[in-house]
């Protein structure tokens, strides 16, 4: 199950203040993790990332509204190809359709509590396997909590009571979004609590692998679209009853490009040449570690209200994020900083006048979020908001070296030439070239 913008900070299973009932019965019944990441910080790039067990770069998809290679194998061949029905219900965002032959429907996404039946397509899919004994991998994506805010009830979370992140300017806007995007949580929620129930009324709990993950950061500043700490971060709980221990937690450093290969490992299928690694002696309780490095990556080429060309890279540990802004002269502009803000919520209008009005944080935050330097470093122990960058501290110095040069190396195995690569980001958008092609018929018209 997958969410839509939810930076798991904000989850209650997390510390956060979103009421979320089913996901703590959820971790208390599987393995909470801690250090889950994903690449790209943007809807599309994100699920490609899960689908294909491929970093971005390499697959083609790194904008967002992207698509990958033609050729470009996904989770859905090789499940396929071990006898395993495999199916998306909800939000897809993915292309081309051949890469992703999914079983599709809507479900997921536009079911609301007050309709009936719940998930009918689903019902049948689960029925069918069960009938046929098929094999299923069933991926359920919401469209919560992305903007706007429209699902759940808002009145739950008064504006005036919420506690905000520090990197964030206290307005009324401010609190208003807050307080809607904290429903929009409970809402995705409920709609986990139901597929969950799904599960049980087709006796298919104990039999069943089940993840949720948090997808990236919210709309909010310092979140989505960065590759500061929360826009890379991700909450991700699983439960698989006899194999996986219940009510446990690991800080194992794991990322969503290592999804698909434990999948496969977890369905006895043939492992395949993947960015990704399979963390299932994670999840079976064989091992506390994963992975020493996770990295992310954006672009502001091509996105809705995005900057000409402001590439980020980034390399991560447990403890510290080295990021490199490859256009650090440049304003970095998209879609929260638009007139209205992500989803017209009007926030970042609000932080400006704020700012204007003579605010010392309202100006350092605007400042900060638009204005980049070529390199930052924070201790995201300490500073999971990333308000204090360490790129200077000399006691630092070897980290830094570490961090950029795992980066350089990353990047060169990707095929990531840094500034070139973000000169051609809008080329893969998945329209790219039918926009093309109707402006040369038009020209030659």
């Amino acid at each position: 199950m997958i969410a839509d913008d939810c930076t798991y900070l904000d989850m209650e299973i997390y510390g956060g203040q979103a009421k979320t009932p089913n996901l703590n019965k959820l971790a208390r019944e599987g393995l909470t993790f801690t250090r889950c990441f994903q690449t790209a910080p943007m809807c599309s790039p994100t699920r490609h990332n899960i689908y294909t067990g491929l970093y971005p770069v390499r697959s083609g998809a790194w904008p967002n509204h992207t698509c990958v290679y033609p050729g470009t194998k996904s989770i859905v061949h090789y499940l396929r190809d071990s006898g395993y029905r495999v199916a998306l219900s909800g939000k897809g965002h993915i292309s081309p359709r051949e890469a992703f032959p999914f079983e599709h429907s809507n479900d997921f996404s536009k079911n609301e509590p007050g309709t009936r039946p719940f998930f009918p397509n689903l019902k049948k899919f689960i029925a069918e396997c069960r009938s046929s004994k098929t094999p299923f991998c069933l991926f359920a994506c919401s469209n919560e909590p992305h903007s706007p805010y429209t699902q759940g009830d808002a009145s739950a979370y008064p504006p005036a009571s919420l506690k905000l992140p520090p990197s964030w300017v206290d307005t009324p806007e401010t609190r208003e979004s807050y307080s809607k995007y904290l429903a929009e949580i409970t809402y995705y929620d409920w709609q986990c609590g139901k597929l969950l129930g799904l599960l049980d009324d087709f006796g298919l709990r104990d039999n069943t692998l089940v993840v949720v993950v948090s997808e990236q950061g919210s709309a909010f500043p310092f979140a989505k679209w960065t590759c500061f700490e929360l826009g890379l971060a991700s909450g991700m709980i699983a439960r698989w009853p006899g194999k996986v221990k219940p009510g446990t937690q690991t800080d194992a450093l794991v990322e969503y490009v290592d999804l698909t290969p434990t999948f496969l490992e977890a369905a006895g299928a043939a492992p395949q040449d993947l960015d990704g690694k399979s963390f299932l002696p994670v999840l079976l309780g064989k091992s506390n570690k994963h992975k020493t490095y996770t990295y992310g990556l954006h672009t502001t080429r091509g996105i809705i209200n995005g900057s000409e060309a402001f590439g980020i890279r980034s390399c991560g540990t447990k403890r510290y994020r080295y990021i490199r802004n490859l256009h650090p002269d440049t304003l970095f502009t998209n879609a929260v900083t638009r007139k209205g803000g992500d989803g017209k919520a009007g926030f970042w209008t609000s932080w400006e006048r704020k700012a204007r009005a003579g605010d010392a944080h309202a100006r350092a935050m605007v400042a900060k979020y638009q204005q980049r330097p070529a390199e930052e470093l924070y201790d995201v122990q300490k500073d999971p908001h990333c308000l204090v960058n360490l790129i200077e501290e000399p006691s630092l110095a070897a980290t830094k070296k570490e961090l950029s040069t795992q980066l350089d190396s990353w990047m060169k195995s990707q095929g990531d030439k840094g500034a070139q690569t973000e000169e051609i980001a809008h080329t893969r958008k998945a329209n790219f070239n039918k926009r093309k092609q109707k402006n040369r018929k038009k020209k030659n018209e």
